[in-house]
Parts: structure tokens; C-alpha cells; sequence
């Protein structure tokens, strides 16, 4: 990593150049062909639902059981 503050003219230009070209879906970075960057995110979905359905039952239990009293 370049942790300089300034840069040469012709790394700025250089910078400028790959900022300015669009993205090139037809030929991504190698890093898109990796399978980890390629799975979905649902397998966290199940850890969703039982972190709801347990709010759910705490909710429900002060209901029915009374705020502590």
C-alpha cells in the first residue's frame, strides 16, 4: 500500500486513468472468479429467523407473565 501524501505527475495521470475507465463486466477482476466472492448470503438468513423468533418469545413471555411482578 502507498502511503505517500503526494504522488508524481505521472503516477496522478496514471491514477486518473484507471479511475476514469468504467467497469469491464465482460472481463472482471480475478477476485470476482473466486468462489467465496461468487456465494450468496442466505446462509446467514437462518440465524435471522431464530434471532427474531427468540425476540418473539421474550416479548411474548412479559406479556403473558407480567413485566417482573
Amino acid at each position: 500500500m502507498d502511503t505517500r501524501d503526494s504522488k508524481t505527475p505521472e503516477e496522478e495521470l496514471q491514477h486518473l486513468k484507471e479511475v476514469s475507465q468504467p467497469e469491464d463486466f465482460e472481463h472482471p477482476e480475478p477476485d470476482a472468479e473466486q468462489p467465496e466472492a461468487r456465494q450468496d448470503a442466505g446462509g446467514m438468513s437462518w440465524l435471522l429467523l431464530v434471532l427474531i423468533g427468540a425476540v418473539a418469545a421474550v416479548v411474548i413471555g412479559l406479556l403473558v407473565f407480567g413485566l417482573g411482578g
